[in-house]
Order: C-alpha cells, then structure tokens, then sequence
C-alpha cells in the first residue's frame, strides 16, 4: 500500500502539532503550510520538526495554496489555521472573517482546481452555536454565534458544506467543542489559569484575574480530538461531526481543580474582573457527540480534571526549567 500523504495548515499550533503526530505514527508523509512572514515560533513542533516538511503559503493568496498542494500532492488535507482566539476577533473583525472565514473558500478553491481527489478537512468549532437554545447541541442545532470568530467559523462551515454538495468533493467538518492541552497558548483561559496557578505555587505570582466565572464549556482534550479529525477522512461518504466529552465545566470549576491540585484554596487568589468581560458572552455550550461515536468508532479518553492536573504539572516543569536556565 502506497504511503499516505497529508497536508495540514496551522501545523504551529496546538491541534497542528497534535495531528502531526498521530499521523507520524500512522506513517504518513507530512507537510505543514506556514506562512513566510509568521511569527509564530515552531516550539510546538520542535521534537518533530526533521521529521515533517514546511511549506510557504498563505489562506489569502490563491496561488501559494495551489502551489503547495502541487508539491506535497496529498491524499488529505487539514485546514486548522485560523484567527482562533475570540477576544481577538472583537478588536480585529475584519481579519478575522478574511483569515478564519474568506481563507477557507481559498483552501477548497485550490483543491477544486489542482485535484478533487483529495480529501479535506475544516476544523469548524462549537462557538458557532452561540446563544442557540438548543441542548446539548448535535448536528442539526441552529447556529447563532456570538462573536465575529463564530461568524466567520459559520461561513467556513457551510462553504465547505456548499463545496461537497456541489462539487462532490470529500470534504468533512470537525464541530470541535472546546480542546486544551499543554501546548494552549497562553492567551486561552485554560492555559491562563494553569500558567498562574504554577506562578502562584512558584512564588511567582500573588493574584489571577478571570472574567466570567459562570461560563461553563465542555472542554477535552486536543490530542483526543485530533484522532477525531483523522477518523473523519477515513470514512467512505463525508460528512459532519460534533466532537465533545458530553460534559460542561465552569470558569469556577476550573480554578478549583487547578488551585486543588496544587493544595491551595482558590478563593485566595482568584478576582473577577468586569473588564475582562466580553462584549457579548456564551454561557453554557455542552456537545452531542453520539454520531461520532456511533459512525466514527470515537471517544474522548482523557477527563477533564486529568487534562487541567497535567496542564499544572507542564506549566510548573516549564518554569522551573527555565529559573534553572537563568
């Protein structure tokens, strides 16, 4: 059996780096996409970087993607960059719908044109559903999104939608609720608080300061979920899919677990802040995810206070490292 190849945009983060991994293991070729002027730092594939292959493109120039899907030639290609962060989108809307919305159409274009053949993936997220009144929320929920980010993730899940229905490609979509891991960035609130708690256990920090403490997200883990992304492509009949634990937890749990597992009371150091308060909130997003489990033979393996436990424990190894390096 010939080797299979992959292609995956936003390989620097944290899902990238995940998927690059399994399909390592797997024994595919991979190439990740880049872009020439990114300053993003490849720390997060750094273990397996002599092992996969980067190529220069961008979402929004047409002709950088076909001529990377020219060269890598792939049997299936994952479309996970993204201007992925909300609060972002709020301050910059404009590139957030080119970038997360606009970009995705250019991905399937190049595909179109160079060879249909492939298989795509979209990572479209459950920031999507928003304020929808539905729950929990399954593949047939109406979207209402709150946030420029979630618009834009609407639009680039119904042109793909639009791209398999009308151009019968092999294109999937990944309703993928929340994923965190180690490999977070910083900006996100799972790693904020676990970043803070390793500073205050450390001695490094007296105080963290979170927004609404009431949101509650079902939040996995990303190296679970990318084996949901692959699974996918596997399939003989695309299709889309909603990829979550089942389980919510609240900004409040989460500090809980966190502080808990450091031996501290998170009453101590945690202080809401109203200025970190987004202009418009999602309260509760809880996923449905029997028809991946069902057609796609996944479940999620790693609970949710495993995954804030061992995200403490890298944060406090990271930080001691790097007060020994000094």
């Amino acid at each position: 059996m010939a080797r299979r190849t992959a292609l995956i945009t936003g390989i620097t983060g944290q899902d990238g780096s995940y998927l690059a991994e399994l399909l390592l293991e797997k024994g595919y070729r991979v190439f990740g996409v880049v872009r020439r002027s990114s300053t993003e730092t490849f720390e997060r594939i750094a273990h397996v970087r002599d092992r996969i292959r980067l190529l220069h493109a961008d979402l929004l120039d047409q002709l950088s993607l076909i001529e990377a899907i020219e060269e890598a030639e792939p049997n299936e290609l994952y479309n996970l960059a993204a201007q992925s962060f909300v609060p972002t989108s709020w301050r910059e809307p404009v590139l957030t719908s080119q970038i997360t919305g606009v970009g995705v159409t250019m991905v399937l274009e190049a595909i179109r044109l160079v060879d249909p053949r492939i298989r795509f993936y979209q990572a479209s997220s459950s920031e999507m559903f928003g304020s929808t009144r539905s729950s929990p929320q399954d593949e047939t929920t109406s979207f209402h999104p709150r946030s420029p980010y979630g618009v834009a993730k609407v639009y680039g899940h119904w042109i793909t939608v639009n791209y398999r229905e009308s151009y019968g490609l092999h294109a999937s979509s990944g309703i993928l609720f929340n994923h965190t891991s180690p490999r977070r960035g910083l900006e996100f609130v799972t790693r904020k608080v676990s970043d803070a708690v390793a500073r205050i256990h450390l001695g490094l920090a007296k105080e963290l300061r979170l927004g609404n403490l009431a949101a509650a997200r079902d939040w996995g883990f990303a190296g679970d979920y990318v084996e949901a992304m692959w699974r996918m492509l596997q399939q003989d009949v695309p299709g889309d899919y909603v990829v979550a634990t089942g389980r919510t937890h609240s900004i409040r749990d989460l500090a809980r677990i966190a502080f808990r597992h450091v031996g501290l009371d998170w009453r101590r150091y945690v202080t809401e802040d109203p200025g970190l308060l987004r202009p418009a909130d999602v309260n509760r997003l809880v996923g449905n995810s029997a028809r991946a489990r069902r057609r796609l033979g996944w479940r999620p393996k790693t609970s949710f206070e495993e995954l804030i436990c061992t995200m403490v424990d890298s944060d406090i190894e990271r930080l001691r490292s790097s007060q020994k390096a000094r």
